[in-house]
């Protein structure tokens, strides 16, 4: 295993008196894929804000490089067209004007979205929204992809193709990738390692390291799948906690 990447040294939270984070401790390996799970009101989203520096902690230390976020809508701006919003995030990251076009066409192929650029928002359906809106991502280059919940409005189809390709930029990239979703079998899909988050803390109930077989295999991740949802259904119930 690669050199962490992401540390997160006994964090703590609070929203309104209510502890959300009691002492978070987490490594995230360069390159790795982690993916967070977790009841409504663990914290999963509250951790990724913390990383990537939109949010604060109360207490603790959280060092992580400079990231690019994704979120479950696209946002897009929608007075753009396709390549006009990977463009942007690309001048905004710095390349030069002369190379902007190039790059932004090579990043809609990317997301197999070459016919796509000068579509405007509006023109293009959710999967490929969300398809733009990951190029843009990638525009950024940076080595940390933070990913809040991205495929969780699209329908099963679309979501499994955005899957693949994630995927295949994740192997292609090496970037380090944290993939917050509250689908412990998207979870199991995409994550080398799934760390299922407390609800009562938001300390490490439970995690797994995800092998290729179980990852493409629907047997065994479902036989994993079962695994994980057991512990959360305890966890969440206040039945158990395992860590």
């Amino acid at each position: 295993m690669s050199a962490p990447i992401v540390e997160v040294s006994n964090l703590t939270k609070n929203f309104g008196g209510t502890p959300v984070f009691a002492g978070l401790n987490l490594s995230i390996a360069e390159g790795e894929f982690l993916c967070l799970v977790g009841g409504s009101g663990s914290g999963k989203s509250t951790l990724l804000n913390i990383i990537a520096g939109l949010d604060r902690a109360d207490s603790g230390i959280v060092t992580a490089p400079p990231a690019a976020v994704m979120f479950q809508e696209s946002a897009l701006l929608p007075w753009l067209s396709a390549a006009g919003n990977v463009s942007l995030a690309l001048k905004f990251a710095g390349v030069p004007r002369s190379e902007r076009a190039a790059r932004t066409a090579e990043l809609l192929r990317t997301v197999r979205l070459p016919e796509a650029g000068n579509r405007l928002v509006h023109q293009l359906s959710g999967g490929m929204q969300q398809r733009v809106a990951l190029a843009r991502a990638l525009a950024q280059n940076r080595t940390l992809l933070l990913m809040d919940e991205p495929f969780s409005a699209l329908d099963s189809i679309t979501r499994d193709f955005l899957h693949d390709e994630l995927e295949d930029i994740w192997r292609a990239t090496g970037r380090t990738i944290v993939l917050v979703t509250h689908n412990v079998r998207e979870a199991i899909r995409l994550g080398q390692r799934v760390v299922l988050l407390a609800s009562d803390d938001g300390s490490i109930a439970g995690q797994w390291e995800v092998s290729d077989v179980q990852r493409h295999d629907a047997v065994a991740g479902a036989a994993l799948a079962e695994t994980i949802r057991g512990v959360l259904h305890r966890e969440v119930h206040g039945l158990a906690a395992v860590s």
